[in-house]
């Protein structure tokens, strides 16, 4: 069965109220991503401009979401010491707040009597779900879209139960 999943500035032009994101991998391996962290590994040095090629487009699609009254939260849940590749997420966060995302990060260990997806995903106004689907090495798998209500409830939940117990980004010191 062939799905469409929209692109993010579809899911996210479409949204009214609320887009929310949880993240629970210690690593990526986006195809998109893999020159930039190269360099981080490299040098320590990170793109933090938000007018970059590489954050422009992001910054730009944030922006337009929250300008229009969207509320636009992230949530890491990370293992601790963390991973390079989380330390490379931290260190350019900054731009996703600056754009208008909250941030917050969960230490794994504080998330085992959580229920959670089994997957990443991004929900939108508690009811539009795009699954994050990635292989083992961390490379994209696609994305799949739901609209059950049942499991945009369970998302929504698992959601709330991880904010709260989350650091904010600005708090959240990385060892």
């Amino acid at each position: 069965m062939t799905q469409n999943v929209p692109s993010f500035d579809e899911l996210l032009d479409g949204a009214q109220r609320t887009a929310v994101h949880l993240e629970m991998r210690d690593a990526y391996g986006v195809v998109d991503e893999a020159d930039d962290f190269g360099h981080w590994k490299a040098t320590g040095e990170r793109d933090i401009d938000p007018g970059s090629p590489y954050w422009g487009p992001w910054v730009e699609l944030i922006g337009r979401t929250v300008a229009r009254g969207v509320v636009v939260r992230r949530a890491r849940i990370v293992s601790e010491p963390v991973s390079d590749y989380i330390r490379y997420e931290h260190a350019a966060t900054s731009v996703n707040v600056e754009a208008g995302e909250l941030v917050r990060w969960l230490p794994r260990r504080r998330a085992s009597d959580i229920a959670l997806p089994g997957n990443d995903f991004w929900l939108i106004d508690d009811r539009l779900i795009r699954w994050n689907h990635f292989a083992g090495d961390g490379a994209s798998g696609g994305g799949e879209m739901s609209e059950d209500p049942a499991t945009a409830k369970l998302c929504a939940e698992a959601f709330e139960a991880v904010w709260e117990r989350a650091v904010p980004h600005v708090d959240y010191e990385i060892n």
